[in-house]
């Protein structure tokens, strides 16, 4: 297996790009490469697998046409966090379903713009990255847990160190995990013993010479990991390289193995390639080191507990004797349906109820003398552990929820309370029932209601809801923003009539118990008022019910209020806008008119003129008709000039004429002539 090292920074990503159409794969591939991968192109699903098989790709840009081959064999190949599957293609709706079906990670289309593509594809690597953290994390919590129960087992202990530099091997990827122990080096290098070893079964107790291994010394001396990346270079290994073949090439991690204080020995991790363990890597060999230095430790003490096996069957002949005092509390135990524990002072079981049982998932014979520790969820541990530590000061606490670990691998939640178990010599009395629905139904009931408020917040419309004394029991954003008012300050501390004029209150819970408007608890759209922070009057929509209890006895009301300020602002610049259309159609009208009446009356006024000058040349000056003539010309070239200001209306004015009405200002509507004419004679 090839040991994996600290990534260099900013790696490209490897990407398999499959088309067949080698022209489109040529200008795709450069326009990735650019944004940062390394891709890997293929024109035929065959050479696609081929290279596949040979190394492994982060992500797969796979064209349509193949996909029905490619997605199958992807899928039934890799383990775990497998590649990012691409279908790139023509995305009619049939081809999308069809390429998600066979399991695609994402659909592009072919003319979808390089940035789309590059952004789905990294968006898709970092998913597939999260995941890849997620189950190395798995494994590590798996192999860590392997371990402390290996080392907390009571097998042969040569055969459980090596099980655990095995898997430590495993994890981190190294040609060799060796267990070095050795005594404090001072000034002089000593002698040490490699216990065990990932790759040699029969190695137990080597001597080594320390003089050979100065990073061993310093780590025993230091007490902290070393590092060498290159032991060709690091200088620690200096003198040494010559007489120790394996320090000619590659990388060591050395880490202390230390119980209080004492360096036991070291953790050392060989591997044939050069550069560093990751970080994670780092704290796994960590943890692995101080839980081996437990076990070492617990393994110096084991002759003396085995000195101490008298004391302990005569513990044990102890609480079976306490066993049998409790056996009188049996028919109790049996009929109650709550599940009920009897427990010694090591939170060991001594005696259960059949209702226990069955909640835990555990018979009699297997929950005998078991720890109740074991069938609590690990991250309640320390929870148990400080309430077994209050139980055994005096302190019995209640309704206390706990997740309970089933044989058949199920969770529960009970509640439990703890009490003494009189005339028993110590031993504690565990209640619990399974309430693993009702928290369900709890978590349930609270996200709902934090859906449900949210959704009121979020609404535009002011939402209020008051007890029927007036109280105001609900202030959304919506009524904020039209009454000025902070929720806090409103709700709780003010009356629901301070939010209208006075009297309308009485109005709504009058409209809401009539008939009509919506019947009966129901006030469906009506035009109201209400009152703002100020003191402003604000036209709002109302929209108002009664709220009933199951037993359909009102205890509650709802209001929802539009605001209308916005809505009455438009409709009245609406109306200003018709009025002005309206005068402005009654000016073009006018306007039309005077055009057509200048024109109709020039004619006849011209030949009225005509003959009227006519008259003055046949008759003499100073004869009465003479003097007509003159009246008839001057009156209609009077006319005349009256048509032409008519021809010349361009607005609407008027004047006063008798009394209070008023006729058409021609003077004041018509085009002067020298405006018309710039000016110019």
């Amino acid at each position: 297996m090839t040991p994996r090292r600290t990534p260099l920074p900013d790696q490209p990503r490897s990407l398999l790009v499959v088309d067949p159409d080698a022209e489109r794969l040529g200008r795709l591939r450069p326009l990735l490469d650019g944004a940062g991968f390394l891709t890997i192109g293929a024109t035929d699903w065959d050479q696609a697998r081929a290279r596949l098989e040979a190394d492994p790709c982060a992500a797969i840009l796979v064209s349509d046409a193949l996909a029905i081959d490619a997605i199958p064999w992807i899928r039934s190949q890799f383990v775990g966090v497998q590649p990012a599957i691409v279908v790139r293609g023509e995305p009619d709706e049939e081809s999308v379903i069809h390429a998600y079906g066979l399991g695609a990670d994402d659909y592009v289309a072919l003319d979808a713009p390089a940035a789309e593509l590059v952004g789905r594809l990294r968006g898709l690597l970092r998913n597939r990255d999260y995941l890849d953290v997620i189950a190395q994390k798995q494994r590590d919590a798996q192999a860590m847990l392997e371990l402390t129960q290996a080392l907390a087992s009571s097998l042969d202990f040569s055969e459980i160190l090596h099980t655990v530099v095995r898997r430590i091997a495993e994890v981190v990827n190294v040609d060799r995990a060796s267990i070095v122990l050795a005594p404090d080096v001072v000034e002089e290098p000593s002698v040490g013993y490699v216990v065990a070893t990932s790759d040699d079964r029969e190695i137990a107790n080597l001597q080594i010479g320390l003089e050979k291994y100065p990073e061993i010394v310093q780590v025993l001396r230091t007490r902290e990991p070393l590092t060498i990346a290159d032991t060709a270079t690091h200088p620690v290994l200096d003198g040494v390289r010559e007489s120790v073949p394996d320090h000619a090439v590659g990388a060591l991690t050395l880490l202390p193995i230390v119980w209080q204080e004492e360096a036991m020995g070291v953790l050392f991790l060989r591997s044939a390639l050069k550069g560093a363990l990751s970080a994670r890597e780092m704290d796994f060999c960590r943890i692995v080191a101080n839980a081996t230095a437990i076990a070492l430790r617990n393994a110096r003490v084991m002759q003396s507990l085995r000195d101490q096996t008298q004391k302990v069957n005569y513990a044990r002949f102890e609480a079976e004797r306490r066993l049998r005092a409790l056996k009188r509390y049996a028919n109790l135990f049996t009929s109650a349906a709550d599940g009920l524990a009897a427990l010694d002072a090591d939170g060991k079981m001594l005696f259960a109820n059949p209702r226990a049982y069955e909640i835990a998932g555990i018979d009699d014979d297997e929950a005998r003398g078991q720890s109740l520790r074991r069938r609590i969820h690990p991250q309640d541990y320390g929870r148990m552990l400080e309430l077994w530590r209050r139980v055994r000061a005096g302190d019995y606490p209640r309704d206390v929820d706990l997740r309970m670990l089933r044989r058949d691998g199920g969770v529960r939640i009970v509640s439990c309370a703890f009490s003494a178990l009189s005339d028993s010599e110590g031993a504690i009395l565990v209640s619990f029932r399974d309430v693993t629905l009702e928290r369900q139904i709890a978590d349930e009931l609270v996200q709902t209601k934090d859906f449900l408020e949210s959704l009121i917040d979020a609404s535009v419309d002011a939402i209020i809801a008051a007890s029927l004394d007036g109280e105001i029991l609900l202030f959304n954003k919506g009524a904020e923003r039209i009454y000025g008012h902070a929720a806090r300050d409103v709700i709780g501390k003010r009356h629901v009539t301070e939010l209208y004029p006075e009297g309308h209150a009485k109005e709504v819970m009058r409209l809401l118990r009539s008939p009509s408007h919506g019947g009966p608890g129901r006030l469906s759209s009506i035009r109201f008022d209400a009152v703002d922070k100020d003191g402003n009057i604000v036209p709002i929509m109302l929209s108002a019910a009664m709220i009933y209890d199951a037993d359909g006895v009102p205890n509650a009301t709802v209001g929802i209020f539009t605001d209308l300020r916005e809505k009455l602002h438009t409709e009245e610049r609406l109306a200003q806008a018709q009025q002005k259309l309206a005068v402005s159609e009654k000016q073009a009208l006018i306007a039309e008119l005077a055009g057509t009446a200048a024109h109709e009356l020039n004619q006849p006024l011209t030949s009225v003129i005509g003959y009227g000058e006519l008259l003055q040349r046949k008759l003499p000056a100073d004869t009465p008709e003479h003097h007509a003539a003159d009246v008839i010309v001057r009156e209609a070239e009077r006319m005349a000039d009256i048509v032409r200001k008519i021809g010349k209306i361009t607005r609407y004015e008027t004047k006063s004429y008798v009394g209070t009405q008023r006729i058409l200002d021609l003077d004041a509507s018509s085009t002067p002539d020298d405006v018309e004419t710039g000016g110019r004679p």
